[in-house]
């Protein structure tokens, strides 16, 4: 399976502004820019985007785990924060936090949170970035 996304920039890196698009059309030149990266302009940047993959991908994961498990979710609520800080390389992804809580019908504490744990790990774009991967999830009702 592959997926597509495109970026295009005009202009230099402070005053330039971008548009990002996907191929399923969900985004279609969606404003960046430096303000939108480094500051708080209105638009997108790569990090937030990233965070979005990794809070989509980690549900889908967990559900999936749920199911194996023998459990069906009512619902499962993830946000992801990711830290950017200046390295020595330059800007790095230095990590991403997961702030989960579910509702799980007749799931006990310990299968949750093992349920979840292996979830974390296995979750494509946690497997991906090159970053600390932490998560904080809460058993709901």
């Amino acid at each position: 399976m592959k997926r597509k996304a495109s970026a295009v920039w005009k202009g230099d890196l402070k005053s330039g502004k971008g548009s990002i698009s996907t191929e399923s059309g969900v985004l279609k030149e969606s404003q960046y820019s430096f303000g939108t990266r480094f500051e708080n302009g209105v638009g997108t940047n790569p990090e937030e985007l990233i965070a979005a993959a990794h809070a989509g991908c980690f549900s889908m994961a967990f559900s999936a785990e749920l199911g194996k498990a023998g459990f069906t979710p009512t619902a499962i609520h993830t946000t992801a924060t990711i830290t950017m800080e200046k390295t020595d390389a330059g800007f790095t992804v230095t990590e991403s936090h997961l702030d989960m809580r579910a509702t799980i019908p007749g799931i006990d504490q310990e299968k949750f949170t093992a349920i979840a744990s292996g979830a974390k790990a296995g979750c494509p774009i946690s497997r991906l970035l090159n970053a600390k991967v932490s998560l904080d999830a809460k058993l709901e009702g």
